[in-house]
């Protein structure tokens, strides 16, 4: 298999097929386009949790892997209350380092109001670059769950800020040597500096409060992998404008550097909203300061259509994340 997120047949026929449900307390097992489970309790309390690793040498490790699980819990219209950290280190590691991946984790946590509560620590000579895994722990209640498969045709699906957000933070960082040859100081800081929206707990704040019907938020597999996810949980269609999918020009400059598609690279900090209010959510949001676009609908049938000023194109299930042409 090649690198990043398995193909959807095999998750379906060598993962999914695999696992049984026996307890009556999980309300929302592992599926196609599901980030999270979810665990009902005899008050009409819910625990919400989520688990995403993060393998790399970046400055940020520690930052993006928090985020990345606190964005999945808050698209479940649900609270973060902490997470659970499994960090895995390669031999000749420094003391320093370790330490400094902590202070990171510990930041960001104390932006989003959150507690690390435990995990586990370890240097091995089996992983070459650091290995950190959060598995974040939420609350919510039963009537504020956001399910894809609660999705009905005519609604509108809103996205907030740009595709690409969190790869051109990474490889703006990862990369700089290789595009200053060719972009300006300036440019390369304003591509970091993108890492600054990399939550979007903000936004699924908003729209929870508001009432909306469903929130996936975009990462692997980029704005139309996340398309995908969120029409296959709903087994309904969808179309989009692909004019309509905002860009920040530094993603498209450095995709047009290293001959990547847009569209298909790793995004988070961007979500989508599936909504009845289009206008009323992008109004909420541009309120808050969120940049946020009323992109296409949900339809009947099983067609996921993204339209280029007239030509069609069918959106097929995600493959290989487009970061990976570069961060290997």
């Amino acid at each position: 298999m090649n690198i990043g997120k398995i193909p959807e047949t095999v998750l379906k026929r060598s993962v999914l097929k695999q696992i049984k449900h026996r307890r009556d307390e999980v309300l929302v097992a592992p599926s196609v386009g599901i980030d999270c489970s979810i665990i009902g309790l005899s008050n009409n309390d819910l625990i919400v949790m989520s688990t995403d690793p993060l393998v790399g040498l970046i400055d940020d490790l520690g930052c993006l892997a928090v985020n990345i699980t606190a964005n999945n819990i808050a698209s479940c219209g649900a609270e973060i209350i902490g997470i659970m950290l499994s960090i895995l280190l390669p031999e000749g590691t420094l003391e320093q380092e370790l330490k400094k991946l902590m202070q990171d984790v510990e930041a960001t946590c104390h932006r989003l109001n959150i507690d690390i509560l435990g995990g586990h620590t370890e240097v091995t000579n089996v992983v070459n670059q650091p290995v950190i895994t959060v598995t974040g722990i939420g609350k919510t209640r039963q009537e504020s769950i956001k399910k894809s498969s609660k999705l009905m045709p005519g609604q509108e699906i809103v996205m907030t800020k740009w595709a690409g957000i969190e790869a051109t933070a990474i490889l703006s960082k990862a990369k700089e040597k290789e595009l200053i040859t060719k972009y300006s100081l300036s440019f390369i800081q304003g591509a970091k500096k993108m890492l600054e929206y990399i939550s979007v707990v903000p936004e699924a704040k908003i729209a929870t409060d508001i009432g909306v019907v469903s929130m996936h938020d975009v990462r692997r597999g980029g704005i139309f992998g996340a398309l995908w996810e969120m029409a296959a949980a709903s087994k309904l269609g969808l179309e989009v404008d692909l004019k309509k999918i905002q860009l920040k020009q530094e993603t498209v400059e450095i995709c047009e550097f290293y001959d990547l598609n847009p569209y298909t690279l790793t995004s988070g900090g961007s979500m989508l909203i599936v909504t009845d209010r289009a206008n009323y959510l992008v109004e909420r949001l541009m309120e808050a300061g969120i940049l946020a676009t009323a992109i296409g609908h949900i339809k009947e049938g099983n067609d996921r259509i993204i339209i280029n000023e007239g030509e069609i194109r069918y959106l097929e299930p995600p493959k290989s994340d487009e970061i990976y042409k570069v961060m290997i």
